[in-house]
């Protein structure tokens, strides 16, 4: 997939489409949600038992939106469960389904604790539902190759399918547990956050509620600024530190003037510990890119194994590395410095591969939904950003994709078969039950509903909180504010069990 020299950076969740010039082109660096393609010496391993869940498979329709005799086809969709403190379906014990993202299920659920955390409280059933085209959720027969392999296979690869896989799925699943009573409430972050907040919108009489934690459902079209995601990267950084803000503003030039001189690759390659194979400038900016990006999503309070090995407060600490006073005139050894926080946490790396384009966690698909529908501006850089300036380029986007794919994005299609043009009217009318949380380190938060709408659409937002990291296993080293988000999200949700017991027994 490495047409035009093009290569990919995938991040969610979750891309990025990043660098095709020895100049660094932030304008068509697309961060995806969780993390993919991202160079890095230590990965995480997914476990083929695990405690946590049972593995099921639930068969599914290829394509729900027509009869056509093709679109009678189907394929295996997995879904984990977990009936630990299920209360059952005699006493109507709800169910949580987590609306799967753009990856490997069993990821996403090894790092979505909250539910775990709370299902013995409201003797929940836990479903964790894979998104189609990743994971083992693969049409045609689970060929990849296959259903990969073009326009013509991953057309059946859509925000829309998905929803339409969710609902039939969690009808039978009911059914067959003899749980029909059993009020249903989806959660999801990141991209999955914008499915649950979807799913309850298309289907409110299969969920009663959604909690849509860091969903950017507002980040297209002309609603939310290009310019919003790294202005937030920017401010994250700059908030604790403005010489470590001038320092990776300035680091960009430095680097290109040190590429231009005689033997400058080879003084960047040992200064930033780069394997012999490969390096070029572009590359090089890529992988910091990557590293300041995904370590501001991932600003969490306490220690996390999500996208990468980090320490509590990664940019406070990346921060740490480039102000420390020990070569100080050193740009290149500071600037490797904070990219070791991100990549290199245990110390142990020898090298670093640019070349590696490994996929732990199947997100590669993205690069589809990111051509097709979910046409998120974000790669804007205005003259305080840490980042060069840039603009935004939609015909950038528009001919990589025509080039990859031979297809035309459709910039304009989420907010027509979902809305978000003047939210807070359109949902007013006839919404409920949808907590949107955004913490405003996070740079996905400018594209997030960042006020209350009515009385059951509710926005919590944390000024400290990152990338849905109210979804996190709780800690007792978390912050109060953290405590206090999670324990409002359960009352909530727990008004809204209270409500529809209470519609049951007068019904």
């Amino acid at each position: 997939m490495q047409t035009m020299d093009f290569k990919f950076i995938f991040l969610l969740f979750s891309l990025s489409f990043s660098i095709s010039s020895s100049a660094i082109s932030h304008a068509n660096f697309m961060p995806r949600f969780p993390s993919s393609n991202i160079v890095r010496p230590e990965q995480l391993s997914l476990s083929t038992t695990n405690e946590l869940y049972r593995t099921k498979y639930f068969t599914q329709i290829l394509d729900h939106f027509n009869y056509n005799p093709p679109s009678y086809k189907t394929f295996q969709q997995r879904y984990l469960i977990n009936d630990t403190f299920w209360g059952g379906a005699g006493k109507n014990s709800p169910i949580f389904v987590y609306t799967g993202n753009e990856g490997d299920i069993e990821w996403f659920t090894q790092n979505t604790g909250f539910m775990f955390d709370t299902a013995p409280h409201f003797k929940a059933l836990l479903v964790f539902i894979e998104h189609r085209f990743y994971g083992k959720s693969i049409p045609f027969g689970g060929d990849k190759d296959i259903a990969y392999s073009n326009a013509t296979t991953l057309g059946y690869l859509s925000s829309t399918q998905a929803l339409a896989d969710y609902a039939p799925l969690i009808i039978d699943l009911k059914k067959n547990i003899s749980a029909t009573d059993s009020p249903v409430v989806v959660f999801g972050g990141s991209y999955g956050g914008m499915l649950a907040a979807w799913f309850r919108l298309k289907y409110p009489h299969v969920a009663i509620g959604a909690l849509a934690s860091s969903a950017p459902i507002l980040n297209f079209e002309n609603i939310t600024s290009p310019y919003s995601f790294n202005s937030i990267i920017t401010q994250d950084f700059r908030s604790k530190s403005e010489n470590c803000y001038k320092v990776i503003k300035g680091s960009w030039q430095h680097i290109e003037d040190t590429a231009n001189k005689p033997g400058g690759l080879e003084v960047l390659r040992k200064s930033f510990k780069i394997c012999k194979n490969y390096i070029s400038v572009s590359s090089l900016e890529s992988w910091l890119h990557t590293a300041y990006v995904y370590t501001a999503m991932t600003d969490y309070p306490t220690p996390s194994n999500f996208l990468n090995p980090l320490p509590a407060y990664p940019v406070k600490q990346m921060c740490k590395a480039i102000d420390d006073e020990v070569g100080a005139n050193d740009t290149l050894a500071k600037l490797y410095g904070a990219a070791n926080i991100y990549y290199n946490s245990s110390g142990s790396a020898t090298c670093f591969d640019l070349e590696d384009d490994s996929d732990p966690h199947g997100l590669g698909e993205w690069t589809w939904q990111a051509c097709t529908e979910m046409i998120m501006p974000t790669s804007g850089n205005n003259k305080e950003s840490i980042f060069p300036a840039s603009e935004w380029d939609y015909n950038g986007r528009a001919s990589f994709c025509k080039n990859l794919f031979d297809i035309e994005p459709r910039p304009n299609w989420i907010t027509t078969e979902f809305g978000g043009h003047d939210i807070e009217r359109l949902l007013k009318r006839f919404a409920s039950n949808i907590i949107f949380f955004n913490g405003l380190r996070d740079p996905w938060s400018g594209g997030g509903v960042l006020k209350n709408i009515s009385n059951t659409i509710i926005s919590i937002v944390a000024e400290e909180g990152a990338h849905h990291v109210d979804l996190r296993f709780s800690s007792r080293e978390d912050p109060k504010w953290l405590q206090d988000v999670r324990r409002r999200e359960m009352e909530i949700i727990g008004k809204w069990i209270s409500q529809y017991y209470h519609d049951l027994a007068h019904s």
